[in-house]
């Protein structure tokens, strides 16, 4: 019941920042993991660009792939990481960006500021990189909708690393 509450204040006074980055999701639990879905049998927008073939996978799940390498080291947990990024479902479906106009969005690496699978995606991208991911609903949202993303939802991005420290 704690953990439940902690987590229920956490989700509220992420819901009432101004931050553009999606609140933290209840961990998942082993039974999520045997239903999640298959991210190769999904089908893709064709103009998202996704080739799962292509791409590699981290060991919770999350595909990824460089669209460009970048350059210096390899960000990992504790970095502070600026970024450019755009979320859609797997239809195309933006639900969310933060363009080169805008200031880039910073949270620490490894530090529960995002979902799961977006600090996971980021992990091992070098400044300048250009990555693609794939993010599964047990390390996205899970079975909790947030505003434009229904629950249980793969969770598509493009993210640009523009500065870590």
């Amino acid at each position: 019941m704690r953990k439940h509450l902690l987590l229920l204040a956490i989700a509220i006074a992420i819901a009432c920042s101004d931050a553009p980055a999606p609140p933290v999701p209840p961990p998942s639990s082993a039974s999520s993991a045997s239903t999640a879905p298959d991210l190769s049998a999904i089908t893709y927008a064709p103009a998202l660009g996704i080739d799962v073939a292509a791409m590699s996978r981290s060991p919770r799940g999350v595909l990824y792939r460089d669209l460009t390498s970048g350059t210096g080291d390899p960000v990992g947990a504790g970095k502070l990481v600026a970024i450019h990024y755009v979320g859609t479902l797997p239809d195309g479906t933006q639900f969310d960006a933060n363009g080169p106009s805008d200031p880039p969005y910073e949270f620490r690496l490894g530090a529960g500021e995002v979902v799961p699978g977006f600090d996971e995606a980021v992990t091992g991208m070098k400044v300048g990189g250009k990555r693609q991911v794939v993010i599964p609903p047990a390390l996205g949202y899970g079975a909790q909708a947030n505003g434009p993303i229904p629950a249980n939802s793969v969770l598509v991005f493009t993210i640009d690393l523009v500065s870590a420290r």
